[in-house]
């Protein structure tokens, strides 16, 4: 049984996730800690939960999910597992860093990049990789059937989708991701998207006005 639980951290509410099973191994997806007092509430958290990461995935590679990629990295003895189309993307870090004027201690590469064909393994629970491009190049989500959620990155949130304005995003790509990979889950699925609230595939199927034109 997963247990997740999210953080918000950085300029920009980004939505860290850890991914929990019952014998203390854990995920981190998406480290966001911009600050480093944010670095110490994910400490205290897995410290205080008795949980070991042995993990570390992006959803993609856009600066708001990768600030805590090297913190998690050497704290935690972990690679960075990504897919390899968000290479180029994690390699533009230091200018968009730049652009919003934020400090960035640069991200370790990608050592294992993901497929749709891949399953994460936690223990006894696994998580589907899903190919979900148009917000990034290599966006992917992890959907687990158990329990019925889905760590959606920036593919879809509560009543709206991920920008498509950036380097390597397509908004036809993007909103087929969605109804071809995510609108095709169950309909009481929870998303765990990138930023702002949980949210249901049927509640996004029904009234997201992106969705329903």
């Amino acid at each position: 049984m997963l247990q997740v639980m999210s953080f918000t951290f950085g300029p920009f509410s980004e939505n860290t996730y850890v991914l929990s099973n019952e014998n203390g191994e854990c995920i981190i997806f998406d480290p966001g800690m911009y600050q480093s007092s944010e670095e110490q509430e994910l400490e205290r958290y897995l410290t205080a939960s008795k949980l070991k990461p042995v993990l570390l995935i992006n959803t993609h590679c856009h600066i708001d999910h990768i600030m805590g990629n090297t913190y998690c990295a050497e704290k935690y003895g972990l690679s960075l597992q990504a897919h390899a189309l968000e290479k180029q993307v994690l390699d533009m870090g230091i200018t968009s860093a730049n652009l919003y004027g934020l400090h960035y201690n640069p991200s370790v590469p990608i050592t294992n990049f993901l497929t749709e064909n891949d399953t994460i393994v936690l223990g006894e629970d696994k998580l589907t990789i899903l190919f979900t491009p148009g917000h990034s190049p290599g966006s992917l989500s992890f959907y687990n059937a158990k329990q019925n959620f889905v760590i959606a990155g920036d593919v879809l949130f509560r009543n709206s989708i991920g920008r498509t304005d950036l380097p390597g995003g397509d908004y036809d790509t993007l909103i087929n991701s969605i109804k071809t990979k995510l609108l095709t889950l169950p309909g009481n699925t929870t998303v765990y998207s990138g930023h702002g609230p949980s949210t249901t595939i049927e509640f996004e199927a029904d009234s997201n006005p992106f969705l329903n034109n």
